[in-house]
């Protein structure tokens, strides 16, 4: 079943995440995506392997499966020359490179539209690109650390720590899927396109709009999570169990005394303390203190069981091991098994959208370094001996 996107071409001129995600993405949903790659050396993430003796990269592999891979150096005259002639039948263009490089190459929107009114260009940087830190380079470190996040992680005393994931890369790579797919509804309304900026900043402060805007309000920091949230003054936050950890998230008002029986102290129901919507610093931290050793009597599993029986809401802290072992995320797409082209099954993420006419395909390899460099330029009209010659300069 064609995509939803069947028919629209990316050229992608990206790095590491965040621009190679959302292409990633773009091609779940049907996109022909073609991925710009540097001769010899290719998208750097290529080089991130998953151990000293095992050159296969997951960074690469997660974030360029299904596209087709072509090698053009867009410093060359002549490789810049060859863009602009892939851009003409081009739909989107993606990159992530520093503010005001593909500029300096005449690879710009502006240039780009000259040849292709109808072209989208979306760029992904780290700081955006106004203001003193535009031309600063970075990745998915910085993003967390200047947008504020590692700020808010761990609890109070302990030193900041990161998320254990790409987050800032992740949610720049979602943003800027977003304004591509809002830029292509605008295309079919107007018949042009538009250039769209992202950046990991930008995408940092608005994944904390509401704690940002707390602090707007109140002009007070919210503070660290300490296995919770700053904002949220109740039973919501992670609790250590005889065997792991579980998380809380909440209690609603009908399920409190059933809530405090399954944890054998059926006398909080009657705590003074207890009875209001939030609580001061000092009764929460006693709180969470009984919390915290009622917890620890029984096992996660058994904890699960004890709280749907008393509908509140609560999920198990699980390690990826754990998740990948739960058929509700083989069920719903998050995890799949498909075929390469040689036939072999492989396990891989699937896609965190459901559609029911146009559904996801999640492909399964990323392409090797320039695997499709022939094709791609041929399907352009460069002939063979223009290709040779391309190749005999290094321009591909």
């Amino acid at each position: 079943m064609a995509g939803a996107l069947h028919g629209i071409r990316v050229l992608e001129a990206g790095l590491l995440i965040q621009g190679p995600q959302a292409a990633a993405l773009l091609a779940d949903m049907g996109a022909d995506v073609v991925k710009i790659e540097l001769p010899g050396i290719g998208d750097h993430s290529r080089h991130i392997h998953v151990a000293p003796d095992d050159p296969r990269s997951a960074v690469y592999t997660a974030c360029n499966r299904g596209k087709r891979s072509a090698c053009l150096d867009l410093r060359h005259e002549r490789g810049a020359e060859i863009f602009k002639l892939l851009a003409k039948d081009a739909d989107v263009v993606i990159s992530n490179f520093k503010p005001g490089t593909l500029e300096s190459w005449g690879l710009g929107y502006a240039d780009l539209a000259a040849v292709n009114p109808r072209i989208v260009c979306a760029q992904g940087s780290t700081f955006g690109p106004l203001g003193p830190d535009a031309e600063r380079e970075g990745a998915d470190l910085a993003g967390q650390s200047a947008g504020g996040l590692i700020s808010t992680t761990g609890s109070d005393g302990d030193p900041p720590t990161p998320v254990g994931a790409f987050i800032a890369d992740h949610i720049g790579s979602l943003n800027m899927v977003a304004g591509i797919l809002a830029a292509l509804h605008v295309r079919n309304r107007t018949g042009r396109g538009q250039s769209i900026d992202v950046s990991l900043l930008g995408g940092q402060i608005w994944a904390q709009a509401t704690e940002y805007t707390h602090f707007l309000l109140t002009d007070r920091v919210p503070g660290r999570a300490n296995q919770g949230h700053p904002l949220i003054k109740a039973a919501y936050g992670i609790f250590e169990t005889a065997d792991g950890w579980i998380g809380i998230i909440g209690v609603p008002p009908q399920a409190r005394d059933a809530f405090f029986v399954a944890l054998d102290r059926a006398d909080l129901a009657l705590d003074e303390r207890l009875l209001g919507i939030a609580m001061d610093a000092e009764t929460l931290a006693w709180f969470r203190r009984q919390l915290g050793a009622a917890f620890k009597t029984r096992t996660t599993a058994e904890w699960c069981r004890a709280l749907d029986d008393v509908d509140v809401r609560y999920a198990p802290v699980r390690d990826y091991r754990q998740v990948a072992d739960d058929s509700g995320a083989w069920l719903n797409g998050y995890f799949a098994q498909v075929e390469d082209g040689d036939g072999a099954t492989q396990r891989v993420v699937g896609t965190p959208i459901r559609m029911s006419a146009t559904p996801l395909q999640p492909g399964a390899t990323a392409p090797t370094l320039g695997a499709h460099t022939d094709q791609v330029l041929g399907e352009a009209g460069v002939g063979a001996d223009a290709i040779a010659a391309l190749r005999a300069s290094n321009t591909i």
